[in-house]
């Protein structure tokens, strides 16, 4: 999955390091733009944790360990993993486990507020068909023949994660076609499989992964494999700018009903998000859907992250509510990552696969703090530093 938008990367354009080469080369030192961490850990007591039933515990603790066949040769987390492998699976002896082996240490925005934003995704299913038919001629691509990716920190190790996404024309490389471009003109790539609604398709680029409903009653696995290199751009939020919706009104289902009454401004709905996904089909399974950790995700109890701030497979203490207002408290695994999960406190629950998961995760926009439970003795993550706010004068 690499969740719900999953691993979806801002595009850096060429010119970067020619910026960096140009302003070493001016002759005074140019006022330097103030900065702050992206988010801080403040380090907290065990008692300081709001209390989690016995149940909660056991199934976070479960879900983190899972991925620890992928953590075992980490320098923060295998020996942690490796001594977590033979802990039963009961509250008392999970307690003490955590307490033995990780500290406790809460997330922090840069004003020092622990409130953060909580949202929630989920595994779509959609029906249609592995042959385009007249009701099904929504193309689900997958990755284009003719795009060219840069993996720009082979170079500049500072820019570690970061690609570069486009096509050769002659011997330049240029921005790969945007979404809007992709939808009037397609692209040169295999098709996965059709779908019955553009709208569809949108939520499950938005989701990262899903499932489609054939008629023969197979459930046909897809999940992301890459992406266009164009920014990830909230289709809410052009319904805002647009006067379509109230900011504080916009979840997934109002979104769908709106295009179901606005059908001829679907593409231009479409067109505000330049990024677009590409999947790969996945074998048929019914375990959840694999995040950017390739494990598979555990329903309430797996998150999406922004990793500049939690690293994958780092294990989290989450307190918010439900969109009903009933508190969720519980520790989840942080085991993936997405373009629109960026910021300091900050997480995306995954809810599961289906309708039901659908209606939670799509109304789900709650405020909600996390503490991370870190190994004892490991240094905390550099977190990168970013510029401060501009005042008005």
């Amino acid at each position: 999955m690499n969740s719900r938008n999953t691993s979806w990367r801002h595009r850096l354009t060429w010119t970067l390091p020619m910026v960096a080469v140009l302003a070493g080369c001016t002759g005074g030192e140019p006022d330097k733009p103030k900065t702050h961490a992206l988010a801080t850990y403040s380090s907290a007591t065990w008692e300081a944790l709001p209390a989690v039933s016995d149940a909660d515990l056991v199934a976070g603790f479960g879900s983190w360990r899972s991925a620890c066949t992928r953590l075992k040769a980490d320098p923060v987390w295998g020996s942690t993993c490796a001594a977590a492998a033979s802990v039963p699976q009961t509250a008392s002896e999970i307690r003490g486990f955590l307490k033995q082996n990780l500290d406790v240490y809460g997330l922090r925005a840069a004003n020092d507020n622990p409130d953060g934003l909580i949202t929630g995704y989920y595994e779509p299913v959609y029906p249609g068909s592995l042959t385009q038919t007249d009701v099904a001629n929504i193309p689900v691509y997958g990755v284009p023949e003719d795009m060219i990716i840069v993996s720009l920190d082979s170079i500049y190790p500072e820019l570690k994660g970061k690609r570069l996404r486009g096509r050769l024309e002659g011997r330049v490389l240029k921005p790969y076609d945007d979404a809007a471009t992709i939808e009037t003109k397609g692209v040169k790539a295999p098709v996965v499989a059709w779908l019955t609604d553009p709208m569809n398709l949108q939520f499950l680029q938005i989701q990262g992964s899903g499932r489609i409903q054939l008629d023969s009653g197979r459930q046909l696995r897809i999940a992301y494999a890459d992406q266009n290199g164009h920014p990830y751009r909230p289709i809410g939020r052009w319904l805002v700018e647009q006067g379509e919706l109230k900011k504080e009104d916009v979840t997934m289902g109002a979104i769908s009903n709106w295009a179901k009454a606005n059908p001829a401004r679907i593409p231009e709905l479409l067109g505000s998000n330049p990024s677009y996904v590409f999947f790969t089909q996945n074998p048929d399974s019914n375990e959840g859907p694999r995040g950017s950790l390739n494990v598979p995700l555990t329903a309430g109890y797996s998150a999406a992250v922004d990793r500049k701030v939690i690293p994958l497979g780092s294990l989290l203490w989450l307190s918010t509510t439900k969109p009903d207002g009933s508190a969720l408290v519980r520790p989840v695994a942080a085991q993936d990552t997405g373009g629109a999960i960026a910021g300091e406190v900050r997480a995306d629950l995954f809810w599961g696969t289906g309708e039901a998961a659908g209606q939670l995760a799509g109304d789900m926009k709650q405020q909600g703090q996390i503490w991370m439970l870190w190994p004892k003795g490991a240094a905390l993550p550099q977190v990168p530093q970013v510029a401060d706010a501009k005042k008005n004068p």
